[in-house]
């Protein structure tokens, strides 16, 4: 009676309006000697098209067998209208102007224990 279930995907907005992206009718084999034991089946599914900021939910995956239905925590995704954005230089710029004031700092130590001498 477990070797026949749906699979289900789908989203729910910020409005709470439930949008079903893809679904899947799924019979199992049972192999000999693996009755009446508790088996787990690993199923993926990618969100390959997003339409804009209208997107943006939470994304679920429910089982149904017989009378039951096991339903996923779900995976909330914010989709942003501007893409992704260059991160600024300013870790770069400040590592390189450390750099060049360690240089001088070290060169200026030098000059002065040379003249010392």
């Amino acid at each position: 009676k477990y070797t026949t279930f749906s699979i289900f995907y789908y989203w729910i907005n910020s409005r709470g309006q439930n949008t079903s992206i893809y679904s899947k009718l799924e019979n199992v084999d049972i192999p000999s000697g693996k009755e009446n034991h508790t088996a787990t089946i690993s199923y993926d599914y990618r969100v390959t098209t997003l339409h804009g900021t209208s997107s943006t939910g939470t994304y679920y995956c429910t089982v149904k067998w017989n009378s039951i239905q096991k339903m996923g925590k779900g995976v909330f995704i914010l989709a942003r209208g501007t893409g992704y954005v260059e991160t600024s230089h300013g870790w770069e710029i400040l590592i390189t102007f450390t750099v060049v004031l360690a240089a001088l700092s070290m060169t200026a130590t030098a000059l002065l224990l040379w003249k010392r001498k």
